[in-house]
């Protein structure tokens, strides 16, 4: 990854760390939330292809029932680009992670990632501090953890999306 100090700033902005992290934590809350189990690792690579790009995220169900295959197949032009903006995301997401790791805002292991709750609070207070579109992006991306629990094992998931581990 280019250092820090010498990232553009769009890319500082839209990808820092602490942003992206934020977006972790929504999504593995959801997925306890409906499931009561963590959000796979492998399945952490699909939320920001999904939250960052306004028109996919806007183009997200409303509702968790809806099927992922069905949404797919009604969102061609989505189901293609995933898997490049995947591959192009792995370097912010996993260094996203480990920020939020390394600061105890989210749990890691091996094979899943967790929110740590005792951050709710300075959570929703940061939120209501923040532009429309941030709190877009985490509400969708509290949608996709939650959605993601009901769409089967993450090399499914991963399957439909085009993506490979």
């Amino acid at each position: 990854m280019t250092p820090w100090t010498s990232r553009a700033p769009e890319e500082r902005a839209l990808l820092n760390p602490s942003f992206l992290s934020l977006l972790f934590w929504h999504a593995a809350n959801g997925h306890m939330a409906e499931s009561g189990a963590r959000l796979s690792f492998a399945t952490s690579f699909l939320i920001l292809p999904l939250v960052l790009h306004r028109k996919t995220r806007e183009s997200l169900p409303r509702s968790v029932i809806t099927s992922l295959p069905v949404w797919l197949d009604e969102s061609p032009f989505v189901r293609t680009r995933i898997a490049e903006r995947a591959r192009i995301l792995a370097p912010y997401t996993k260094e996203a992670l480990m920020f939020g790791g390394m600061r105890g805002f989210l749990t890691i292991s091996a094979d899943a990632v967790s929110a740590e709750v005792t951050w709710e609070s300075k959570v929703k207070a940061e939120l209501k501090r923040s532009s429309d579109e941030v709190r877009s992006c985490a509400k969708r991306a509290l949608f996709l953890g939650r959605w993601f629990s009901r769409a089967g094992s993450p090399m499914t998931l991963m399957a439909l999306m085009g993506v490979r581990p």
